[in-house]
Parts: C-alpha cells; structure tokens; sequence
C-alpha cells in the first residue's frame, strides 16, 4: 500500500466545500492499495462553448486526484505536496454524462513523486491522459 493513511470515502468528500472541488462536482468514487478514484459531471459547470467537456476541467479533476493521492502518501505533520507541473492529453471528446478519473503513482521519491491520471467517459474509453509532478516539502 502507498498511503500513510487511507481516509474512508465518506472522509474525502466532506472537506470539500466551497471549493473549486464542489463546484464542479467531483466526487471520491474508490480509494484502493495505490490508487483513488473519482468521477465528474459533464454538464453546465465542466463545458466549454461548443457543449464538450472543457479541458480545463479535466485538468483539474486530474490535478485534484494526484494532489490529494500525493497528500495521503505522507505524514503530513512533517511534510507537504505542493504541484511542480501537470500535463494532459485530450484523446476523446465528451458531451455529457460522467467520467471517471484514476491516480495511480509512477514515482514516489523522497523529494518528488510522479502520478498518472487517466480520465474514462461512461463507455469505458480513455478521454484525457495526465501527468502531475509533485514535489514533497518537509515542514519547518
């Protein structure tokens, strides 16, 4: 297992108020041995214009799944996880339901860890592809 701690659902969902996290929806769906899981709406708060999902708000499921990953695989009365670079491919357009988004780590070093996000629409099919660079910063 790569978490410090392993928060129930219920406890990943309740901070989120009034966030970015609340507004667009997201929701924590699974938490296994290395991964986390969550979905998103694709509805009036995720599109762009032309009625697809946004990439931005891809982004930013992606960027709030390997975030909070990162966090839950430290102590984090003695360090933090703060976001280096992200990055992400759009595969797949989506014009509606949900799509999921699952981190899972590639790198879990002591100064930087790597985490890969990957966003499925409701059929199953890969949408988005991210990478986020994080880096782990000891308190003072």
């Amino acid at each position: 297992m790569v978490f410090v701690t392993k928060p129930t659902l219920e406890q990943l969902n309740t901070p989120r108020r009034q966030s970015m996290v609340d507004h667009l929806g997201i929701q924590y769906t699974a938490i296994g041995d290395d991964f986390l899981e969550a979905t998103m709406p694709v509805d009036h708060r995720t599109i762009q214009p032309y009625g697809l999902l946004h990439g931005g708000a891809s982004v930013a499921l992606a960027e709030t799944l390997g975030s909070v990953s990162s966090s839950l695989t430290l102590d984090l009365e003695k360090q933090v996880c703060v976001g280096l670079e992200i990055n992400a491919n759009h595969l797949k357009a989506v014009r509606e339901g949900k799509v999921r988004g699952i981190a899972k780590p590639v790198h879990l070093g002591k100064s930087t860890q790597v985490w890969e996000i990957k966003i499925y629409n409701e059929a199953d099919q890969l949408c988005c592809i991210s990478r986020i660079t994080m880096a782990i910063l000891d308190k003072k």
